[in-house]
Formats: C-alpha cells, sequence, structure tokens
C-alpha cells in the first residue's frame, strides 16, 4: 500500500513519519528529490540543482514531480516498489496527478490548529515572516473529489501525534508499534 501524506507547513508531517518508521521498521519511508541545498533541514531528501533534477524528471526518474514553493519534489519511482507500506510527503497540488498515476493511493492528512502552524514554522527558522504567513495563508485545501483521507490531527506531544498516525496506517488492526 501507498500513502500519500499531505498537509500545510507545520503541521509535523516529517515527524510524524520519522516517529512511525522509527517504530514499524516495515514501513518504507520514499526519500524525496529536492531543489533545494541538501544542508537545507528538516526531512532527509536528496537536495539536487534545478537542472539535475529536470534531466531526471525528462528520463522517466519520478513516479511524481511537481513544484511548490519555488522548489521542483519528486518521487523516485524505484522506491516505490517493493513489498510493505510505503510512505511520502506529497503535495495536495499534486493529489489529482497522483491519484491518476498510483493505483490504490491512500490519503493521509496531516493537520493542526493555526496557531500550532504558525508555532511551528516560526521555530523552524526556514522560512521569513512573509513567507510563514503565506504558508498560514495556504493552510486550508480542498482535496479532490472522491477521496476519503484519513486525518490526523497533530496539536499535542510527538508521541501522540505518532501514536495517531500509525492508526490512521492501520485503522483495521488497530495496529500500535513500540520500539
Amino acid at each position: 500500500m501507498i500513502f500519500a501524506v499531505v498537509g500545510p507547513s507545520g503541521a509535523g508531517k516529517d515527524t510524524l513519519i520519522a516517529g512511525a518508521c522509527a517504530r514499524d521498521p516495515g514501513l518504507r519511508l520514499v526519500r524525496r528529490v529536492i531543489t533545494r541545498p541538501g544542508n537545507a533541514g528538516g526531512e532527509d531528501f536528496e537536495g539536487v540543482t534545478e537542472d539535475a533534477f529536470l534531466a531526471r524528471r525528462a528520463a522517466g526518474e519520478f513516479a511524481l514531480d511537481w513544484q511548490a514553493h519555488g522548489l521542483w519534489y519528486g518521487i523516485p519511482a524505484a522506491q516505490l516498489e517493493g513489498p510493505g507500506p510505503v510512505l511520502f510527503n506529497g503535495s495536495r497540488a499534486a493529489l489529482p496527478a497522483a491519484l491518476d498515476l498510483i493505483p490504490d493511493l491512500v490519503v493521509i492528512v496531516v493537520t493542526a490548529p493555526v496557531e500550532v502552524l504558525a508555532a511551528r514554522l516560526a521555530a523552524r527558522g526556514r522560512e521569513t515572516v512573509e513567507d510563514v504567513r503565506a504558508r498560514l495563508d495556504r493552510a486550508g485545501f480542498e482535496l479532490p473529489d472522491g477521496v476519503v483521507p484519513r486525518v490526523v490531527v497533530n496539536d499535542g506531544s510527538a508521541e501522540d501525534g505518532i501514536a495517531r498516525f500509525l492508526a490512521a496506517v492501520y485503522p483495521e488492526s488497530g495496529k500500535r508499534c513500540s520500539r
């Protein structure tokens, strides 16, 4: 099963994904390719130049790619193959294309109240005050028609958020993983 994890900036997607993967070694995380310097912080990603990204895109390396916030993002096709559940940090804007390209894609929406988003964005220190405001203005969104997401409200501790996230990945079994 392949999961697209989407939500507003500051919702804690990377934290929840990393925590879930640490607790459940059966989960596989896609390492995104991004046209951002590799030392920019945040998630574990492969930083590349725009020229390198576009060459890889033209060669068909990505199952999905999109532009957001002035950057290119790519999901390497090879990382979606293999056994077990796969998670990727996606884009709300790229969901229609993702749903067309990836059969049976499951969407997990991670969200939090706007004041929590604002505090997290300010704390990470990657954006200007204007950039933070712009991200908060885009925090609300609609999903493509027919998508019934699994929603995770990440408004408390990381431990609570990770437990909620794992419950969204494994709703039928109520599976809880512990380290």
